[in-house]
């Protein structure tokens, strides 16, 4: 995405846009999760290796990091991204990251099989008074309506994550039947280019690809499916491995007042945040 095609434009939106998030990221301590690799110690910073899907809530360690305030902190942070929760889930049990950031699914999906994980910080609302999540076609897809969309295939992060989720809820309170869905997994970055070759019928998106999808023209949003979970709610979360958590205290101490001071930072300078988030996505 280029970082000239803000979604953060003052005017009033088209029709067309998506009316852009208020970089909601949630502000508030949570608690920490499961596998401890030994954490390296260089020039007196500690280092952190990171991961997190390439979306908006991913902003306020971008931008620590591009500010410096991490390693004024002490904190040397290392952010790689990632196709899904789920994989981000998979490398921090593995022992691959320190500390991840997840969808609420595939957390509440490791904390019910027992998987010895907690969380460490916020990460982002959804605000249906500002939806920055949607499910899209293409411009000139016949589908309007739920029981048009049944039978159809829809492209999301991650099977049974939160796309697929809201997607079956929003279809069932709106006349639809969720269970002839069908669901294939794709990188979000890959939603647009599926939908044009028409191997999907809708697919999930969230800013900034929603807003780039929206100003090519070339596709429409079908539903705002969030709504149908709640109005608002928090939809992601840095997490880490109980181990860890147990063995460094501390560093995730500093790492999450850090984030959230970040989070503030960039909840009321949005602006700045545009080259930061297109070049990480």
């Amino acid at each position: 995405m280029s970082a000239g095609r803000t979604r953060r434009e003052r005017r009033r939106p088209r029709r067309r846009e998506v009316i852009s998030v208020k970089r909601s990221t949630a502000i508030g301590m949570l608690a920490s999760a499961l596998s401890a690799p030994t954490i390296a110690r260089a020039q007196g910073l500690t280092s952190l290796k990171l991961a997190g899907v390439p979306e908006e809530s991913v902003l306020p360690v971008l931008w620590g990091q591009k500010s410096g305030m991490f390693r004024a902190a002490g904190l040397d942070v290392d952010l790689t991204p990632q196709s899904s929760g789920s994989a981000i889930t998979a490398g921090v049990v593995g022992g691959s990251y320190q500390v991840g950031k997840s969808s609420i699914i595939p957390l509440v999906t490791a904390y019910a099989k027992n998987i010895p994980i907690k969380l460490v910080a916020p990460g982002g609302l959804y605000r249906s008074a500002k939806p920055h999540i949607a499910m899209i076609v293409r411009a000139d897809s016949p589908l309007r309506t739920a029981a048009q969309m049944n039978g159809k295939t829809i492209g999301v992060s991650s099977i049974d994550d939160l796309y697929t989720l809201s997607m079956k809820a929003w279809m069932d309170k709106n006349g639809g039947d969720s269970s002839t869905l069908k669901f294939v997994e794709l990188p979000l970055a890959a939603i647009e280019a599926a939908l044009l070759s028409r191997r999907i019928d809708a697919g999930g998106s969230g800013t900034p690809q929603l807003q780039a999808a929206l100003d090519s023209h070339d596709f429409r949003i079908f539903a705002h499916t969030y709504d149908a979970i709640a109005p608002v709610f928090m939809y992601s979360a840095w997490f880490a491995a109980n181990d860890y958590i147990e063995n460094d205290r501390s560093t995730l101490a500093t790492f999450s007042r850090t984030e959230r001071q970040a989070a503030a930072y960039v909840n009321s300078h949005p602006a700045e945040t545009v080259e930061p988030l297109a070049a990480f996505t």
